[in-house]
């Protein structure tokens, strides 16, 4: 991915607390300018439009994620790296959770505009699943990413309405969720090909396309 510079943090964040005080809709490129304390014409420079600032939040978030991630240990089942990895990503929406809510609410309205999000949160899979040493190359990378933004939508919808400390509900749903996408992983394995073992030094790679919000 591009790297994530101090503007492109300044800039997602702006557009994060804004929609949180006024929603999606009220969430216009000159307030995200004012809120974070630069200009239009400093934001048209970097950003084609505001969905291309919530995509770079889908990045920028990928980016924080990413780099609290160790090498994967073999002795963990995919499974638990999967979990230990989408449950950092809820971590690192935490603080942005009010903002988060409100541009997901927007854009789930406009058919098209989430259909234009699917990219990025695709990609954002492939990253999430080479973090956990699971390979997201190729066509069968390609549907093991359709397959954990599946699990994280399951487990997001939990999260929406999880105000416990702790996100055991969000946790459970996330469980149930990767139990299954196991066992549906398990019956494609044959035509996807097993993961390979984690491997200590490799860097995570890659994902073709461009980067839900988050």
């Amino acid at each position: 991915m591009d790297g994530i510079d101090a503007f492109d943090r300044d800039v997602t964040a702006a557009l994060m607390r804004v929609a949180a005080r006024e929603g999606w809709s009220g969430a216009t490129l000159p307030r995200i300018a004012a809120e974070a304390g630069t200009t239009l014409a400093a934001l048209r420079a970097r950003f084609a439009d505001r969905a291309a600032i919530l995509d770079r939040f889908v990045a920028v978030v990928d980016a924080a994620v990413l780099a609290g991630t160790m090498p994967p240990n073999e002795s963990d089942t995919p499974k638990d790296r999967l979990f230990d990895v989408l449950m950092r990503r809820f971590d690192a929406l935490a603080p942005h959770r009010a903002g988060v809510l409100a541009c997901w609410r927007g854009v789930r309205r406009d058919p098209v505009a989430l259909a234009c999000r699917v990219p990025a949160a695709l990609t954002a899979m492939r990253w999430m699943l080479e973090a956990a040493g699971i390979p997201a190359t190729g066509p069968a990378g390609m549907l093991r990413a359709k397959g954990l933004l599946a699990v994280w939508a399951a487990a997001f919808r939990a999260w929406e309405t999880d105000e416990t400390p702790d996100l055991a509900p969000t946790m459970a749903a996330l469980d149930t969720a990767l139990t299954r996408a196991e066992s549906l992983a398990e019956t494609l394995e044959p035509l996807l090909g097993r993961p390979s073992r984690p491997q200590p030094d490799a860097a995570p790679g890659a994902g073709s396309e461009p980067d839900p919000a988050a």
